[in-house]
């Protein structure tokens, strides 16, 4: 994701350096969620799932044949000479090192996963990319930043909002998609009362008496002239 990110911000900066520096118009786009409407996406996220799980299905079994070991030393500790201690212990502390290394190497930083993952969404950030390059292009955008990305947006005014243009791009836009979903009424929850406790001591150690409640005044009718 942040090499897609950087390739945003070089798509600004090579257009912020061409053209009339004067009236330059900027624009934003939210790379996740065009990513998230693309089938190719869904896709790459359901098949590095299934490895994520292949993964770690066999590190757990890993793990129990480890807890066995675990289990077999205690049992059998009172037992074992002290060369057979040492034998046992070893062999222990190998397999935890297998279990370690191989962790590392499927999740771990740079580990399969990780490389896995930039293989399966290359694809489909360039395609992002070239998307939000043309729309770039064909509106006259010197900027665009990525909602998404590590650029901390405070604030967004949906009329600089380009994300709709890019999926239309892509051939994911429709006048029924993407639209923001029905306001409903608007509905005022009034803050609960707090319950007077009768037995409830103040500081001097007397009951708090009960609040009382003013009965409302009759209103007298109205005379006749």
């Amino acid at each position: 994701m942040k090499n897609f990110r950087g390739l945003l911000l070089a798509v600004a900066l090579l257009l912020s350096g061409s053209g009339v520096a004067q009236a330059q118009k900027f624009g934003w786009v939210d790379s996740e969620f065009i990513m998230a409407k693309m089938p190719e996406y869904a896709k790459a996220q359901q098949e590095l799932a299934l490895l994520s799980d292949t993964w770690q299905k066999e590190i757990e079994v890993q793990q129990k044949d480890l807890d066995k070991l675990h289990r077999n030393y205690q049992n059998e500790e009172i037992v074992l000479t002290e060369a057979m201690k040492k034998k046992r212990q070893d062999e222990i502390l190998l397999k935890e090192q297998e279990l370690k290394a191989y962790r590392n190497k499927q999740f771990g930083y740079e580990g399969q996963l990780f490389k896995k993952r930039q293989e399966l969404n290359k694809p489909v950030q360039d395609k992002v990319f070239e998307a939000v390059e043309k729309i770039a292009k064909k509106k006259s955008l010197a900027v665009i930043f990525d909602k998404s990305g590590d650029l901390t947006m405070l604030y967004t005014n949906p009329a600089h909002d380009y994300t709709e243009f890019v999926l239309e791009e892509l051939g994911l836009g429709a006048e029924d998609r993407n639209q923001p979903g029905p306001k409903g009424a608007v509905k005022t929850v009034a803050p609960p009362k707090t319950p007077v406790d009768p037995n409830f001591e103040s500081d001097s150690g007397t009951p708090e008496p009960a609040a009382k409640t003013k009965a409302a005044k009759p209103t007298r009718p109205a005379r006749k002239k």
